[in-house]
């Protein structure tokens, strides 16, 4: 499974060298490079992406404030040169935090952190999905209107009349 990216980064230094880094992981596809998140936002707006790559300070909109913006994010693996937001970071449910400068050890730690937390929600999802068609169950009516009953929900039956 390829997980599709995206580089939201205010410096072409920092951009050059995560867009290097991507390209050398097999599982990664990189849809998108941003300087900024209105950029970023036009992307996410025509692009399914599963994975963002954000810097957090940066002009117009930081990167904390634009993942609050997101009413259903991707993943988000921060990239920052500050230390200083990583606890406020994880409030926001991200899957990393890198300190620039980033090595290709922690950063290829970070993605497969990623790869693991997105194809597991994906894979929850299928099977959730599956049980559910998979189950049995039977209608009752009740006060005129049927119910669904799953089969396993049920402790005991007893007749009346």
């Amino acid at each position: 499974m390829k997980i599709s990216c995206l580089i939201i980064d205010d410096e072409a230094l920092a951009r050059k060298g995560l867009q290097a880094y991507v390209e050398e992981i097999d599982f990664l596809e990189l849809k998108g490079v941003c300087k900024n998140a209105i950029q970023a936002n036009t992307i996410l707006k025509t692009e399914s992406i599963d994975l963002v790559f954000l810097d957090i300070e940066m002009p117009l909109i930081s990167g904390m404030d634009f993942l609050k913006s997101l009413q259903n994010p991707p993943k988000v693996i921060f990239t920052t040169a500050y230390t200083e937001y990583a606890v406020e970071s994880f409030e926001y449910d991200v899957v990393d935090y890198l300190v620039k400068p980033i090595s290709m050890e922690r950063f290829l730690q970070a993605c497969n952190k990623a790869f693991s937390v997105i194809v597991g929600n994906q894979e929850n999802k299928d099977n959730t999905a599956e049980s559910e068609m998979d189950e049995e169950y039977l209608f009752v009516k009740i006060d005129k209107e049927l119910v669904r009953i799953r089969y396993r929900d049920i402790l005991f039956i007893e007749g009346m009349q």
